[in-house]
């Protein structure tokens, strides 16, 4: 009975509570609706977890970013496996120009009443180059040569004759086997000066093109002029002729006694100031850098100044800045030319001696190079101004105190492929294969523009990867191959048995054994083409209208254009 009646109870209190109960379910039921309205789905919830995470590993990288490498340039060369002074095996490889014995003599071949007359073009360097073949077009053509007469009217407005640059004598006697050689046309019977018949060739003329079109006009004539004489003969000749050339470049074209005294002495203020030296041939002028069409981040003030002066030559085209600086057919600036050589081996201590006239930017331009290499000199500093009176009118005798200067060098650097370069660079490999510089620009202009992304050791090895084959040792260039005077190979011996003893080990004395042989191939087609490892032809400035001819054989003779437009005043060296 007491069971019964609380069990009564708590039904009755249950009862009661049930509406409270069913109250309080529907309000928390009403609560977690809401909340599964507002909250979001949990795919949702993923996605806002995955880009939190994602957030936070991009401000992780930036806050923690790779740093840059720093490009610390050191003020010493580095070890490396090669003296910067010399060429490997240089002392194999001699100059050879002596013509053979099947060569007559001038006296033989000559024929009378046949003159030639040449009148030079350009710079010193480029009227050296017209000097050179004029020589062999007189022996083409079995004809006297009159002393060429200089370029005094161009560009430099240098008013130097021949006999006030070169030995003339000397030049005379020296060539007097080869051909014979007067100062001036005989004159006629009665007393009265031969005149000269005045016409011109086109350029890269070859024998034949010579005995065709001039040979008719002096049998007639007697005396023919050839104006504006500059590479108006082929570069591949019979080997006697090429052999001329070296003979006329190399041993018949002296400077006169004043110039080479001079040259001498800045030689030897040089030499007092260190063991070895580096000549540069820094080639930044205005007018160099207005006619390659390069820019070099002087904004509307560059461009206004050198465009104006790129205007001066009526026959160029639109410049692609970007394109030439690709191909590598800038001038690097002097800060580029310094860190190239820092990376080849040379340290702040090296002397350096300028050819250069007045640089694109003054010494501002100048700054970067000077800090790299502060023993930094030219003739007007190791020179006084009394010294240099005798020749700082003239252009070309000042060309020539720098030519003898670089000539001397341990080191040349050229920072263009103008003709003071080509002629020096082939006069070097005659005279020992000293070094020679020229900067691979086409591969170093990836190097220069990303260094601030590399170290300095990638930077300076990248370098030297890309000037294998650009400093002056034996072989770099292929017989054949670029112009001849920048790559005389023909006039080019290598003693072979030294060649074979470098790589057996051994060395028979004899005689017999003692053999010598030309780098050259004599019986070399002229057609064939060779190409330098990783490098295009070089477009020689001179000749950017010349293109179509730039491959002239024998046989293209009934092809040349003989009317083909010229570069005036163009900015030789």
């Amino acid at each position: 009975m007491a069971f019964q009646r609380r069990r009564h109870h708590y039904l009755q209190r249950f009862r009661l509570m049930l509406p409270l109960i069913s109250a309080v379910a529907g309000a928390l039921l009403c609560l977690f609706a809401l909340l599964s309205i507002l909250a979001p789905s949990p795919v949702e919830t993923d996605h806002i977890h995955h880009r939190r995470s994602h957030s936070q590993i991009n401000v992780h990288t930036d806050d923690d970013a790779i740093r840059k490498p720093e490009f610390r340039v050191p003020s010493g060369g580095g070890k490396l496996d090669r003296d910067v002074w010399t060429s490997r095996n240089s002392e194999h490889f001699y100059g050879c120009s002596n013509s053979s014995s099947k060569f007559q003599k001038a006296q033989v071949v000559t024929k009378p009443d046949r003159y030639l007359l040449i009148a030079t073009s350009g710079g010193l360097n480029q009227q050296r180059t017209g000097i050179v073949d004029a020589v062999v077009v007189a022996r083409i053509l079995n004809a006297t040569l009159v002393v060429p007469k200089l370029d005094q009217r161009s560009f430099w407005k240098d008013s130097s004759n021949f006999s006030e640059i070169f030995d003339v004598d000397w030049f005379i006697s020296y060539l007097s086997k080869d051909v014979k050689v007067i100062k001036q046309l005989p004159p006629r019977k009665g007393g009265k000066m031969l005149s000269a018949h005045s016409m011109r060739v086109p350029r890269k003329c070859n024998e034949r093109c010579y005995i065709n079109r001039i040979l008719p006009v002096l049998l007639k004539k007697r005396a023919v002029q050839l104006n504006k004489f500059d590479y108006r003969l082929a570069n591949r000749l019979k080997t006697e002729y090429q052999k001329m050339r070296c003979r006329v470049n190399y041993h018949a074209l002296k400077f006169t006694n004043p110039i080479r005294e001079m040259g001498e002495k800045l030689v030897h203020q040089m030499r007092m100031r260190s063991k070895h030296y580096i000549a540069l041939h820094l080639r930044f002028e205005s007018d160099m850098l207005a006619f390659s069409g390069c820019y070099y981040g002087g904004g509307e003030k560059e461009k206004k100044e050198l465009g104006a002066i790129r205007r001066r030559w009526k026959t160029l085209r639109k410049s692609n800045p970007d394109k030439a600086r690709r191909q590598g057919r800038c001038p690097l600036t002097p800060e580029e030319v310094g860190l190239m050589l820092r990376a080849l081996g040379y340290g702040s201590d090296v002397h350096i001696y300028v050819a250069s006239g007045e640089v694109y930017g003054g010494e501002e331009t100048l700054a970067p190079l000077k800090a790299l290499f502060p023993n930094f000199h030219s003739k007007e500093t190791i020179a006084t101004n009394e010294e240099l009176e005798p020749f700082s009118s003239f252009s070309s005798r000042m060309a020539a105190l720098d030519f003898i200067v670089c000539d001397e060098s341990d080191v040349f650097v050229t920072n263009n492929n103008g003709n003071m370069a080509k002629i020096l660079a082939g006069r070097r490999r005659y005279f020992g294969h000293k070094p020679t510089i020229r900067p691979n620009g086409k591969k170093l202009y990836r190097l220069f523009l990303g260094r601030s992304n590399l170290t300095w050791e990638v930077f300076a090895s990248g370098v030297r990867t890309f000037q294998k084959g650009f400093i002056g040792e034996p072989k770099e260039l292929r017989p054949g191959r670029g112009g001849f005077h920048e790559n005389p190979s023909t006039c080019i011996c290598e003693d072979s048995v030294a060649k074979v003893d470098k790589h057996s080990g051994s060395r028979k004395i004899g005689k017999d054994n003692v053999t010598k042989k030309n780098v050259a191939n004599d019986d070399l087609d002229v057609d064939d083409e060779f190409e330098e490892p990783g490098m295009d032809d070089d477009e020689d400035p001179n000749d950017l209208v010349e293109r179509s001819m730039s491959n002239e054989t024998i046989s293209d003779y009934e092809n040349l254009n003989f009317e083909e437009p010229e570069l005036d005043e163009f900015p030789s060296d």
